[in-house]
């Protein structure tokens, strides 16, 4: 039984933020490389998926680890507040056409568990609708791996109370930040406590596990991610297509 309690949102006492951020430039730099392969030998499919309450680094994670990837083949997607043709179709309609295909990365910035959180958070959906939809969550992402030899790797980011306040003032006090602020953000804070029970129910409930990643500290946020991702792409054995012999 997962709880978040149970995880630190902090780096461990014995990383050293100047070695990491190293060993970081170096993984970011392998992912550069390997994404090249996936894309040239087109068998393998990798699905990221980035969930966390507002102003846990979504944005930042997705700058910093797939900063050495080639546009072509690497792609992100923001989750927002369904549309009118959205909300016509189930709701995972508007997210299977965003699974990446053979060759490509895809990147999810929030992503289809939106539907089991916040709707749960505000009891816009039932307890029944919940599960029924967690199990068509659980359904949809072992097509998308049986199907279409998709890697998916999930991450929850994990931070503080504390950390997350201090995130959304930088939003307030630093210009270059104030284009973030969103005054929701502060409303949906309110409801941290039940929040954190629908995370862990997500966490507890899929069949695709999922990484907790401390985010308090951004440095140690890239070296975790970019270590899974790096490690998943390796584990793919991928090749260059050689020519054929005549």
């Amino acid at each position: 039984m997962i709880r978040l309690t149970d995880y630190s949102p902090i780096p461990p006492k014995h990383a050293e933020k100047s070695d990491i951020k190293d060993i970081t430039q170096e993984y970011v730099a392998r992912i550069g490389e390997l994404q090249k392969v996936l894309r040239a030998e087109s068998k393998h499919a990798l699905l990221v998926v980035l969930q966390g309450m507002d102003a846990s680094g979504k944005d930042g994670a997705v700058f910093k680890v797939f900063r050495d990837c080639s546009h072509n083949g690497v792609a992100t997607y923001s989750f927002k507040k369904p549309t009118e043709e959205e909300f016509a179709h189930d709701f995972l309609w508007r997210v299977h056409k965003r699974a990446p295909a053979k060759g490509e990365i895809m990147v999810f910035n929030r992503s289809h568990y939106e539907d089991i959180l916040i709707q749960r958070v505000h009891s816009w959906i039932s307890e029944e609708h919940v599960e029924k939809r967690m199990n068509a969550i659980n359904a949809f992402e072992e097509l998308l791996v049986f199907d279409n030899n998709t890697t998916i790797l999930k991450f929850f980011l994990h931070s503080s109370h504390e950390g997350q306040a201090e995130q959304l003032q930088e939003r307030i006090d630093e210009p270059e930040k104030n284009w973030k602020h969103n005054p929701g953000d502060w409303e949906e804070r309110k409801h941290w406590d039940k929040y954190m029970q629908c995370y862990e129910y997500v966490l507890n409930n899929s069949t695709i596990p999922w990484h907790i990643i401390p985010v308090d500290k951004r440095w140690y946020r890239d070296y975790c991610i970019s270590k899974i991702v790096m490690d998943a792409l390796e584990g793919l054995n991928m090749k260059y297509p050689a020519l054929e012999k005549e």
